[in-house]
């Protein structure tokens, strides 16, 4: 989730800048781990410019940018073109507002700073450091495909998760089908032999009477039920403590923080690869880490700034692996540290591919396995009397 942070520099000077966090509290504490003194903290959202309604797609105009620029299209230009084609009113303003203050003789980086709502503070640090070594559209295109890796490993995540959840909705529905309709009907016929039948199944025939009695209290409160979850579900403070419980789990802790590494490694790499100095580039990049990582990455970069190697200052605060520490051990001799820090995510993202691809597949056959037994259980007690019946006339 992402929050815009109004804070003041030791130095006096404001700025805003936007990080990813849990709530509004874990973006303050972010901000003070970096020495701001935090004046608000909102929620990052849409464009409020006039008559901005739909959400500006950074990723879709940093692409179309850099074609412009590659293809030779003054930046002024390149901008004016796309304010032409582009039919929402927010990104009309958006563009309007860059291009005016490119015509105010401000750098195209100061320009995007005026936006904080909309261009973040990596992006805006990327065109800044691309200012000064005159490459500005192969870095944009660095940022287009920084975003593009990041969002590839949640897609991975997300799409992993679609097959299981529906196996459960399916389930559930089919499981309260049984019990809200069928079970009720059963216990109707089987109401004279109830004293005959086993334990779970006068249990499971007691509650076909109530539901028949009250199914539509029953639907009533199940429905409540089914919202309050969703609404659960979509508590910060609820995912922050789901989140907590996963890092308690020592198998979940130890991908949680592979994909943490990942996202920082890409980060940091990018911000390398444009020209951004080591220590300003691993304080860029803690807003995509854990609360849990961030101290850690704080003592590293205090670290590295006292003189120490960055493998060495990484490994000793537990933000490497042994593979990760060995190469980036070569990228800072041969100087290559950004290029080297992408390859590094680059591996441990295949390897985080691997064991979703391997929880996924061993995942699903339990789950639908599990749902299942559910099922099988339900409709068993549901016959058991057509069962002893049977066996009685033989």
């Amino acid at each position: 989730m992402r929050f815009q942070v109004k804070a003041v520099r030791d130095a006096g000077t404001i700025e805003v800048f936007e990080c990813d966090a849990m709530d509004a509290a874990d973006a303050t504490r972010q901000a003070a781990g970096r020495g701001f003194t935090v004046l608000k903290v909102a929620r990052s959202g849409m464009f409020s410019g006039a008559g901005a309604s739909p959400k500006f797609s950074l990723l879709l105009f940093s692409q179309e940018l850099a074609a412009l620029l590659e293809a030779g299209v003054p930046l002024v230009e390149a901008l004016e073109t796309l304010a032409e084609k582009e039919r929402a009113a927010g990104a009309r303003a958006v563009l309007s507002q860059l291009t005016t203050a490119l015509r105010e003789g401000l750098p195209f980086s100061a320009a995007l700073a005026r936006l904080p709502a909309v261009f973040p503070v990596l992006y805006v640090a990327t065109v800044r450091a691309a200012e000064r070594t005159g490459d500005l559209a192969p870095s944009i295109t660095r940022y287009v495909e920084y975003q593009s890796r990041l969002e590839a490993v949640k897609k991975k995540v997300v799409n992993a998760s679609i097959y299981p959840a529906l196996l459960v909705g399916v389930g559930g529905l089919v499981s309260l089908f049984l019990l809200l309709y069928v079970v009720p009907r059963f216990s109707q016929i089987y109401q004279d032999r109830s004293a005959d039948l086993p334990l779970f199944s006068r249990l499971l025939l007691s509650w076909g009477n109530v539901a028949d009695a009250h199914g539509t209290l029953i639907v009533l409160a199940s429905a409540a039920l089914a919202a309050g979850l969703v609404a659960m579900l979509r508590s910060r403070a609820l995912r922050a403590r789901a989140l907590g419980a996963l890092w308690a789990w020592p198998a979940a802790a130890e991908r949680l923080r592979m994909y943490q590494l990942v996202r920082f490694y890409r980060t940091t790499g990018m911000l390398l690869t444009g020209g951004i100095p080591v220590v300003t580039a691993f304080e860029m990049s803690a807003g995509v880490l854990d609360p849990r990582l961030q101290a850690a990455l704080a003592a590293a970069t205090r670290a590295v700034r006292q003189g120490r190697p960055i493998a060495a200052a990484l490994e000793a605060n537990g933000l490497t692996t042994p593979v990760a520490t060995r190469m980036l051990a070569v990228g800072e001799r041969s100087g290559s540290m950004g290029a080297m820090l992408d390859k590094v995510a680059s591996f441990h993202e295949e390897e985080l591919t691997r064991w979703i691809e391997w929880f996924s597949r061993l995942f699903e056959p339990l789950l639908m396995a599990a749902i299942g037994l559910v099922i099988g259980v339900i409709v068993v007690l549901m016959y058991m009397p057509v069962f002893e019946l049977a066996g009685s006339l033989r």
